[in-house]
């Protein structure tokens, strides 16, 4: 995955809704946050398959971040 992707999953995390991060379960939420990105990057069936494995090893980080945003 290039760092550019990288960046762009990020930033959809940080401009997505609080709600919207912790209420989806996992698998709905991986596949929400690859369409955003794609939306925003042209991403062959490689990387698209990468970056989902990559959000998948995440989601705890995803969601403890959504939580700390919730309370600040």
């Amino acid at each position: 995955m290039t760092p550019m992707i990288m960046r762009q999953l990020w930033s959809v995390v940080e401009t997505t809704q609080t709600k919207t991060l912790l209420q989806l379960d996992d698998a709905t939420l991986v596949q929400w946050l690859v369409k955003q990105t794609k939306t925003q990057a042209l991403l062959d069936h490689h990387e698209t398959d990468f970056l989902s494995d990559y959000i998948k090893s995440r989601l705890t980080l995803i969601r403890d971040m959504a939580q700390e945003r919730q309370y600040s």
